[in-house]
Protein backbone atom coordinates (compact mmCIF):
# COMPACT_ATOMS: atom_id res chain seq x y z
CA UNK A 1 0.00 0.00 0.00
CA UNK A 2 0.91 3.59 -0.52
CA UNK A 3 -0.62 5.61 2.31
CA UNK A 4 -0.67 9.38 2.08
CA UNK A 5 -2.16 12.56 3.44
CA UNK A 6 -3.78 15.08 1.13
CA UNK A 7 -5.25 18.56 1.31
CA UNK A 8 -4.27 22.06 2.46
CA UNK A 9 -1.52 22.63 5.01
CA UNK A 10 -2.76 21.73 8.46
CA UNK A 11 -5.98 20.20 7.12
CA UNK A 12 -4.62 17.00 5.59
CA UNK A 13 -6.84 13.92 5.38
CA UNK A 14 -5.76 10.28 5.21
CA UNK A 15 -5.74 8.56 1.85
CA UNK A 16 -4.34 5.70 -0.16
CA UNK A 17 -3.07 5.53 -3.73
CA UNK A 18 -5.02 3.13 -5.95
CA UNK A 19 -3.74 1.05 -8.87
CA UNK A 20 -4.49 3.90 -11.28
CA UNK A 21 -2.46 6.45 -9.33
CA UNK A 22 -5.55 8.19 -7.95
CA UNK A 23 -6.17 9.05 -4.31
CA UNK A 24 -8.88 7.26 -2.37
CA UNK A 25 -10.17 8.79 0.87
CA UNK A 26 -9.66 6.88 4.14
CA UNK A 27 -11.30 9.45 6.42
CA UNK A 28 -14.21 7.16 7.30
CA UNK A 29 -11.84 4.44 8.45
CA UNK A 30 -9.07 6.21 10.35
CA UNK A 31 -8.46 9.71 11.67
CA UNK A 32 -4.96 10.07 10.24
CA UNK A 33 -1.95 8.20 8.90
CA UNK A 34 -0.41 8.36 12.33
CA UNK A 35 0.03 6.58 15.64
CA UNK A 36 -2.14 3.49 16.08
CA UNK A 37 -3.06 3.48 12.37
CA UNK A 38 0.51 2.32 11.70
CA UNK A 39 0.38 -0.72 13.98
CA UNK A 40 0.56 -4.13 12.26
CA UNK A 41 -3.08 -5.03 12.91
CA UNK A 42 -4.29 -1.74 11.47
CA UNK A 43 -2.14 -2.05 8.35
CA UNK A 44 -3.33 -5.64 7.87
CA UNK A 45 -6.92 -4.44 8.02
CA UNK A 46 -6.27 -1.70 5.46
CA UNK A 47 -4.59 -4.18 3.12
CA UNK A 48 -7.83 -6.15 3.06
CA UNK A 49 -9.83 -3.23 1.65
CA UNK A 50 -11.25 -3.04 -1.83
CA UNK A 51 -9.74 0.31 -2.78
CA UNK A 52 -12.24 0.81 -5.59
CA UNK A 53 -15.01 0.92 -2.98
CA UNK A 54 -13.47 3.96 -1.30
CA UNK A 55 -14.40 7.55 -2.26
CA UNK A 56 -12.29 8.94 -5.10
CA UNK A 57 -10.60 12.24 -4.30
CA UNK A 58 -10.75 14.76 -7.17
CA UNK A 59 -7.45 15.83 -8.68
CA UNK A 60 -4.14 14.31 -9.69
CA UNK A 61 -1.74 13.83 -6.78
CA UNK A 62 1.33 16.09 -6.90
CA UNK A 63 -0.25 18.09 -9.72
CA UNK A 64 -3.52 19.76 -8.78
CA UNK A 65 -3.93 17.79 -5.54
CA UNK A 66 -1.46 18.74 -2.79
CA UNK A 67 0.03 15.93 -0.77
CA UNK A 68 1.07 16.68 2.79
CA UNK A 69 3.68 14.88 4.87
CA UNK A 70 2.92 11.17 4.52
CA UNK A 71 2.90 10.65 8.30
CA UNK A 72 1.06 12.86 10.76
CA UNK A 73 1.65 13.59 14.44
CA UNK A 74 5.30 12.49 14.26
CA UNK A 75 6.75 12.10 17.73
CA UNK A 76 10.44 11.79 16.85
CA UNK A 77 12.35 12.62 13.66
CA UNK A 78 15.66 10.81 14.20
CA UNK A 79 18.52 11.18 11.73
CA UNK A 80 21.73 9.28 11.12
CA UNK A 81 24.84 11.14 9.98
CA UNK A 82 27.77 9.96 7.86
CA UNK A 83 26.11 6.61 7.13
CA UNK A 84 27.59 6.25 3.63
CA UNK A 85 31.37 5.84 3.57
CA UNK A 86 31.74 7.81 0.34
CA UNK A 87 29.69 10.69 1.77
CA UNK A 88 31.86 10.74 4.90
CA UNK A 89 34.92 10.98 2.65
CA UNK A 90 33.54 13.94 0.69
CA UNK A 91 32.74 15.67 3.99
CA UNK A 92 36.32 15.06 5.15
CA UNK A 93 35.13 13.03 8.12
CA UNK A 94 35.94 9.52 9.28
CA UNK A 95 33.39 6.72 9.10
CA UNK A 96 32.00 6.69 12.64
CA UNK A 97 32.62 3.64 14.85
CA UNK A 98 28.98 3.92 15.96
CA UNK A 99 26.06 5.66 14.25
CA UNK A 100 26.00 9.47 14.51
CA UNK A 101 22.53 10.37 15.82
CA UNK A 102 20.85 13.77 15.69
CA UNK A 103 17.31 15.12 15.51
CA UNK A 104 15.26 17.23 13.17
CA UNK A 105 12.54 19.14 14.96
CA UNK A 106 9.07 18.00 13.96
CA UNK A 107 8.28 21.62 13.03
CA UNK A 108 10.66 21.09 10.06
CA UNK A 109 8.30 18.54 8.52
CA UNK A 110 6.49 19.58 5.34
CA UNK A 111 4.91 18.03 2.29
CA UNK A 112 6.98 16.43 -0.46
CA UNK A 113 6.38 19.25 -2.92
CA UNK A 114 6.12 22.20 -0.55
CA UNK A 115 8.64 25.01 -1.02
CA UNK A 116 11.89 24.78 0.95
CA UNK A 117 12.77 28.05 2.64
CA UNK A 118 16.36 29.23 2.92
CA UNK A 119 16.69 30.72 6.42
CA UNK A 120 17.36 34.43 6.74
CA UNK A 121 21.09 35.06 6.55
CA UNK A 122 21.87 31.55 5.31
CA UNK A 123 24.62 31.12 2.73
CA UNK A 124 25.10 27.35 2.99
CA UNK A 125 21.75 25.57 2.66
CA UNK A 126 22.32 22.08 1.27
CA UNK A 127 20.39 19.02 0.05
CA UNK A 128 20.44 15.36 1.16
CA UNK A 129 18.22 12.63 -0.32
CA UNK A 130 17.61 9.86 2.22
CA UNK A 131 15.62 6.70 2.86
CA UNK A 132 13.12 7.28 5.65
CA UNK A 133 12.00 4.40 7.87
CA UNK A 134 8.65 4.77 9.65
CA UNK A 135 8.10 2.80 12.83
CA UNK A 136 4.92 0.77 13.21
CA UNK A 137 5.18 -1.47 16.26
CA UNK A 138 7.06 0.41 18.95
CA UNK A 139 9.52 -1.00 21.42
CA UNK A 140 12.81 -0.69 23.23
CA UNK A 141 15.82 -2.97 23.41
CA UNK A 142 14.75 -4.45 20.09
CA UNK A 143 16.92 -7.32 18.85
CA UNK A 144 18.41 -6.76 15.41
CA UNK A 145 16.88 -10.07 14.28
CA UNK A 146 13.42 -8.73 15.19
CA UNK A 147 13.88 -5.17 14.00
CA UNK A 148 12.17 -5.37 10.62
CA UNK A 149 8.91 -6.45 12.26
CA UNK A 150 8.81 -2.96 13.79
CA UNK A 151 8.77 -1.17 10.40
CA UNK A 152 5.45 0.17 9.11
CA UNK A 153 6.98 1.37 5.86
CA UNK A 154 9.38 3.63 4.03
CA UNK A 155 9.38 7.08 2.46
CA UNK A 156 11.57 9.64 0.73
CA UNK A 157 13.18 12.26 2.99
CA UNK A 158 15.09 15.38 1.98
CA UNK A 159 17.34 16.12 4.97
CA UNK A 160 17.81 19.79 4.08
CA UNK A 161 20.76 21.19 6.04
CA UNK A 162 22.29 24.59 6.72
CA UNK A 163 25.99 23.78 6.91
CA UNK A 164 27.18 26.92 8.66
CA UNK A 165 24.54 26.48 11.38
CA UNK A 166 25.39 22.78 11.59
CA UNK A 167 29.18 22.95 11.70
CA UNK A 168 30.33 26.51 12.38
CA UNK A 169 28.00 27.82 15.09
CA UNK A 170 29.06 25.60 18.00
CA UNK A 171 27.17 22.87 19.78
CA UNK A 172 25.43 19.98 18.07
CA UNK A 173 24.37 19.51 14.47
CA UNK A 174 20.70 20.04 15.30
CA UNK A 175 20.57 23.81 14.82
CA UNK A 176 21.48 23.36 11.14
CA UNK A 177 19.02 20.53 10.56
CA UNK A 178 15.68 21.60 11.98
CA UNK A 179 14.78 24.89 10.33
CA UNK A 180 11.21 25.20 9.07
CA UNK A 181 10.65 23.24 5.81
CA UNK A 182 13.92 21.30 6.25
CA UNK A 183 12.09 17.97 6.46
CA UNK A 184 10.00 17.15 3.37
CA UNK A 185 8.63 13.59 3.70
CA UNK A 186 6.61 11.57 1.19
CA UNK A 187 4.92 11.61 -1.26
CA UNK A 188 3.60 8.44 0.33
CA UNK A 189 4.39 5.87 2.96
CA UNK A 190 5.06 2.61 1.14
CA UNK A 191 4.25 -0.24 3.51
CA UNK A 192 7.05 -2.64 4.35
CA UNK A 193 5.47 -5.58 2.51
CA UNK A 194 6.11 -3.74 -0.78
CA UNK A 195 9.82 -3.17 -0.03
CA UNK A 196 11.39 -6.62 0.25
CA UNK A 197 14.93 -5.30 0.75
CA UNK A 198 15.49 -1.74 1.98
CA UNK A 199 19.24 -2.27 1.46
CA UNK A 200 18.82 -2.53 -2.33
CA UNK A 201 17.25 0.80 -3.30
CA UNK A 202 18.70 3.44 -5.60
CA UNK A 203 18.32 7.07 -4.58
CA UNK A 204 19.07 10.31 -6.43
CA UNK A 205 18.69 14.08 -6.34
CA UNK A 206 18.77 16.82 -8.98
CA UNK A 207 19.08 20.59 -8.69
CA UNK A 208 17.67 22.50 -11.68
CA UNK A 209 17.73 19.27 -13.69
CA UNK A 210 21.41 18.54 -12.98
CA UNK A 211 22.04 15.24 -11.23
CA UNK A 212 23.88 15.88 -7.98
CA UNK A 213 23.40 12.66 -6.02
CA UNK A 214 23.34 9.04 -7.17
CA UNK A 215 23.59 6.24 -4.68
CA UNK A 216 22.27 2.99 -3.31
CA UNK A 217 21.19 1.97 0.16
CA UNK A 218 23.39 -1.09 -0.40
CA UNK A 219 26.39 1.08 0.56
CA UNK A 220 25.07 2.17 3.97
CA UNK A 221 27.58 1.68 6.77
CA UNK A 222 24.80 0.72 9.19
CA UNK A 223 21.70 -0.93 7.75
CA UNK A 224 18.06 -0.43 8.68
CA UNK A 225 17.75 -3.42 11.03
CA UNK A 226 20.90 -2.45 12.93
CA UNK A 227 19.80 1.17 13.23
CA UNK A 228 16.41 0.25 14.69
CA UNK A 229 18.04 -2.05 17.23
CA UNK A 230 20.75 0.49 18.05
CA UNK A 231 18.38 3.44 18.54
CA UNK A 232 16.06 1.38 20.72
CA UNK A 233 18.86 1.08 23.27
CA UNK A 234 18.71 4.82 23.89
CA UNK A 235 14.99 5.60 23.51
CA UNK A 236 11.69 3.84 23.05
CA UNK A 237 10.61 3.84 19.43
CA UNK A 238 6.94 4.61 18.91
CA UNK A 239 4.43 4.31 16.06
CA UNK A 240 4.99 7.10 13.56
CA UNK A 241 8.58 7.87 14.54
CA UNK A 242 10.75 8.51 11.48
CA UNK A 243 14.37 7.42 11.09
CA UNK A 244 16.21 9.16 8.26
CA UNK A 245 19.10 6.86 7.44
CA UNK A 246 21.79 9.05 5.89
CA UNK A 247 22.70 10.34 2.45
CA UNK A 248 25.00 9.19 -0.38
CA UNK A 249 27.71 11.46 -1.83
CA UNK A 250 27.00 14.49 -3.98
CA UNK A 251 25.83 17.05 -1.44
CA UNK A 252 26.67 20.67 -2.10
CA UNK A 253 29.22 20.82 0.72
CA UNK A 254 31.20 18.02 -0.93
CA UNK A 255 31.80 19.85 -4.21
CA UNK A 256 35.06 21.70 -4.75
CA UNK A 257 34.34 24.53 -4.39
CA UNK A 258 31.11 23.90 -2.46
CA UNK A 259 27.81 24.85 -4.08
CA UNK A 260 24.68 25.67 -2.14
CA UNK A 261 21.01 26.29 -2.80
CA UNK A 262 19.77 29.65 -4.00
CA UNK A 263 16.23 31.08 -4.16
CA UNK A 264 14.63 30.28 -7.50
CA UNK A 265 16.18 26.84 -7.84
CA UNK A 266 14.27 23.55 -7.88
CA UNK A 267 15.16 20.27 -6.21
CA UNK A 268 13.85 16.94 -7.49
CA UNK A 269 14.66 13.70 -5.70
CA UNK A 270 13.51 10.14 -5.26
CA UNK A 271 14.10 6.69 -3.86
CA UNK A 272 13.44 3.59 -5.94
CA UNK A 273 9.82 2.50 -5.54
CA UNK A 274 9.00 5.22 -3.02
CA UNK A 275 8.11 8.14 -5.28
CA UNK A 276 9.54 11.54 -6.17
CA UNK A 277 9.60 14.94 -4.45
CA UNK A 278 9.89 18.34 -6.16
CA UNK A 279 10.63 21.48 -4.16
CA UNK A 280 11.00 25.10 -5.18
CA UNK A 281 13.67 26.91 -3.18
CA UNK A 282 12.55 30.27 -1.77
CA UNK A 283 13.84 32.85 0.68
CA UNK A 284 12.28 32.72 4.15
Amino acid sequence: MKLLRYGPVGQEKPGVLDADGRVRDLSALLPDVAGAALLPASLASLRGLDLNSLPLVPGVPQQDLRLGPCVGQVGKFICIGLNYADHAAEAGMAVPPEPVVFSKWTSAICGPDDAVQIPRGSLKTDWEVELGVVIGQGGRYIAEADAMAHVAGYCVVNDVSERAYQLERGGTWDKGKGCDTFGPIGPWLVTADEVPDPQALSLWLEVDGQRRQNGSTATMVYGVAFLISYLSRFMSLQPGDIISTGTPPGVGMGHKPPIYLQPGQTMRLGVQGLGVQTQAVVAA
